[in-house]
């Protein structure tokens, strides 16, 4: 009877320390994707319904802006949407403004401002343009 018992205990316990990690991933297949000349994560993103961080995660990419022809990525498709903050604020970017200029005049970080715009190089703005600012009661 112990014969019978300990193969069940083992396969419970294998179950409960393998099923979070498949719990984690994403539901769909991977796609893998190589990369065009003038491809940018955030269009590859579009593409695949998700999101630049998702994809610069799951490959290791440390710096969103730096992917190049030629490189493979693996993407999980699926619909991300981004939490939204309980309110926002939006503002049309002046002539001299800079993010970090417009993120001191409101009091966020210039990481929120640029994540909740789909913002990667920070020095990238330009006047006329309408930003959505966070403003987290």
């Amino acid at each position: 009877m112990k014969k019978f018992w300990f193969p069940l205990l083992l396969i419970a316990a294998l179950g409960v320390l393998v099923l979070p990690a498949y719990a984690s991933q994403p539901a769909s297949a991977p796609v893998y994707y190589r990369v065009r000349w003038g491809d940018t994560l955030t269009s590859i993103a579009w593409r695949y319904c998700t999101s630049p961080w998702a994809i610069a995660r799951w490959n290791g990419i440390p710096d969103p802006n730096k992917i190049y022809a030629g490189q493979i990525l693996v993407i999980y498709p699926g619909c991300y949407y981004p939490p939204q903050p309980p309110c926002v604020t939006v503002h049309y970017v002046s002539y001299g403004e800079t993010l970090l200029s417009i993120a001191r005049m409101y009091g966020v970080s210039v990481w929120e401002i640029a994540r909740l715009n789909g913002i990667f190089n920070l020095n990238l703005i330009y006047v006329g343009q309408r930003l959505l600012i966070p403003c987290w009661n």
